[in-house]
């Protein structure tokens, strides 16, 4: 790689230099959103609510609790600027204990 200094301004002068490192996509509130859906889906949510609503019996407090995170945690990441390009890692995200 060489390196050049033409009028005061630096410059690359390797030809695939620039076009090797990508410009990062930016990513959008609705890409969190589906990865809380995603994580609440896998829970299998939607199901212990309708378990919920048709029988009376609360869903376990778990299960009602980790929503919870969830829903705290992508409000929290989506109010990030810039939002993290892992973003769904679980680094960011709160874990559901075995029962």
């Amino acid at each position: 790689m060489r390196f050049a200094e033409i009028e005061g301004s630096r410059e690359w002068t390797e030809p695939n230099w620039q076009r090797s490192q990508a410009a990062p996509v930016a990513v959008l509130v609705e890409d969190v959103e589906a990865e809380a859906r995603r994580r609440l889906r896998a829970i299998k949510l939607h199901e212990w609510r309708t378990r919920e609503f048709i029988t009376g019996q609360p869903m376990p407090d778990d299960v009602r609790h980790y929503a919870l995170q969830v829903e705290f945690a992508a409000t929290a990441i989506s109010r990030l600027s810039p939002i993290p390009q892992d973003f769904d890692s679980d680094v960011y995200w709160p874990k559901l204990w075995a029962r």
